[in-house]
């Protein structure tokens, strides 16, 4: 490493040259001392995954590149540490630094993988056959598998809680449930999930899913299915906008739960960006002098987008206008860009982990149910995508004062003084916790219960009880959430083993009303069972 800086010129200020000095001659004696332990045979395993197989043990060079290659990323780190640099330089030059790092570990190329190698040899070099079949077939595909897809099939062993479309627009389907307990709460649930992938993140198998447990708690429950929009689709649906999402998609799905309930004000529930739509709508009502809710769940959900997390190196000024440019007026963001993105967040799980063991190992990726659904994305019209860029990642308006135009109305959110329950996950890369937190400061003081669960951003939120894994952190009953910020929360709350589902129910239980004979029959004379659940709608793939 050299103390000449001149290649970071326009990164902020220049390093301190002691700093750096001392950084290099830090390295250099590092390295000195690897290879001296390489020397004695005596280097440890090294605290990575994945270097964990004995291959790398066993191969005095490869484990020496290992370490080095640790040590390297290492002093990348804090040479990062030295540089004075604003946020938003520090963070686009750590997410490239993470991207080179990833991408040149030795894990990743066959001659460096003794792993692979050894694989190479058991097999009679069949793995490597196989390894390049897989790449192939993934080059078709026009992206990496990291399921086996076989052995899912939507509606049969994923997304099967019985149920049925009652309703359906060109935005979405309603599919309401059936209910699984003899009695059930008057006040119906009505669950928005993200429009960005599909909605059976939430009903993935019966031990897992999160439906089928809101209906075993007495729960009436409808969902709401969006339309994956396909390039052969007519123009209108390519330009379909925030506005039409609001009051064709969110607000019309309230209007539908209300009348097949009978009740004026129902439960609902959003998921990531559906909490958002969902705030935005409720808002929107408000505006319109209606007041449909009784309550709202929001997880894993940003409405003050001041801390994006890692996701902020992709947004500002120029590549928010080309984006309006390009798909503004109409078009398609596809999914495979959207995919591709989320997966670089985490590269070494997501990317280099299966270029690991499907292309130089040949193997077939295990079967996981998270994990297909995450593989089967949706295309975003242009214009609700760049209104969404725009209006909440780079200039966050809708927590301004007055709220942000909808139409002729505008979606103050400053207006929804309702009880809410506000979900984070505490190792969310999508949603980071205290951005999920600070949702709270976007509403009215109001009964509002904030939970943060172990885990990511899926992991943590489908997190059934009856595995009684992970844990979740909540205020004592009668301690005033609004009035802490987000490490003051993070201080005083206290860790409960087991599931935050549980904590919901309890939460949303009084707000449902009271217990009455569930009907078995689904829809009603205005609103006929269209087909059943999981609809057609969640069905098309994106091509």
């Amino acid at each position: 490493m050299s103390s000449n800086n001149s290649a970071f010129q326009g990164f902020g200020k220049p390093m301190d040259a002691t700093g750096c000095a001392e950084l290099q001659a830090r390295y250099m004696q590092q390295w000195q001392e690897l290879w001296d332990q390489a020397q004695r045979g005596a280097l440890p395993a090294p605290q990575d995954r994945r270097f964990a197989d004995a291959a790398w043990q066993r191969n005095p060079t490869a484990l020496f590149n290992a370490h080095v290659w640790q040590l390297s990323v290492q002093a990348m780190n804090e040479m990062l540490d030295l540089m004075e640099l604003d946020t938003a330089q520090r963070e686009r030059l750590s997410f490239s630094m993470m991207q080179w790092a990833e991408a040149m570990s030795p894990s990743n190329y066959l001659m460096l993988n003794p792993q692979a190698l050894q694989t190479m040899m058991d097999t009679g070099g069949q793995s490597v056959l196989e390894g390049m079949s897989n790449f192939m077939d993934d080059w078709q595909k026009g992206r990496m598998t990291q399921t086996d897809e076989s052995q899912f099939q939507l509606g049969q062993n994923v997304g099967t809680t019985a149920g049925a479309v009652v309703f359906q627009n060109d935005i979405f389907q309603l599919i309401q449930y059936s209910p699984t307990t003899s009695m059930v709460h008057a006040v119906p649930l009505l669950i928005v999930p993200p429009c960005i992938n599909k909605f059976y993140i939430l009903d993935l198998q019966p031990e897992n899913s999160f439906v089928r447990h809101a209906l075993d708690q007495g729960l009436t429950v409808y969902l709401m299915s969006w339309r994956n929009p396909q390039p052969n689709d007519a123009a209108h649906i390519h330009a379909l906008s925030w506005q039409d999402y609001l009051e064709q998609g969110v607000l019309e799905a309230i209007r539908v739960s209300q009348e097949l309930s009978g009740q004026e004000k129902i439960n609902t529930l959003g998921f990531c960006i559906g909490g958002t739509l969902l705030a935005s709508a409720l808002a929107l009502a408000r505006n319109k002098g209606q007041d449909p809710a009784a309550s709202m769940t929001l997880l894993t959900t940003m409405l003050d987008f001041t801390d994006v997390g890692m996701l902020n190196v992709f947004i500002d000024e120029a590549q928010v206008a080309f984006r309006e440019w390009q798909l503004g007026q109409g078009g398609l963001l596809n999914a495979r860009e959207l995919a591709s993105t989320f997966s670089f967040l985490r590269p070494a799980e997501l990317v280099w982990n299966y270029v690991n063991s499907n292309y130089l190992q040949g193997k077939k990726p295990p079967a996981f149910d998270l994990l297909y659904w995450n593989s089967d994305g949706t295309h975003l019209p242009g214009p609700f995508f760049t209104w969404y860029l725009r209006n909440t990642y780079l200039e966050n308006r809708l927590i301004q004062k007055g709220g942000v135009p909808v139409g002729e109305h505008r979606a103050d959110l400053s207006q929804l003084d309702l009880p809410v329950y506000l979900y984070g996950s505490k190792d969310d890369h999508i949603v980071p916790w205290q951005s999920a937190y600070a949702s709270l400061r976007a509403l009215p003081a109001a009964q509002h219960r904030f939970v943060l669960g172990a885990s990511g951003h899926i992991a943590g939120v489908i997190n059934p009880p009856a595995k009684q894994r992970r844990n979740y952190w909540v205020l004592q009953d009668g301690e005033p959430v609004a009035t802490l910020d987000a490490q003051q929360y993070m201080e005083r709350a206290q860790s409960v083993p087991g599931s935050w589902w549980s904590d919901w129910i309890a939460w949303l239980a009084p707000l449902s009303g009271s217990r009455r004979r569930a009907k078995r029959r689904l829809g009603h004379a205005r609103y006929p069972v269209l087909e059943e659940a999981p609809g057609s709608y969640v069905k098309v793939r994106a091509s």
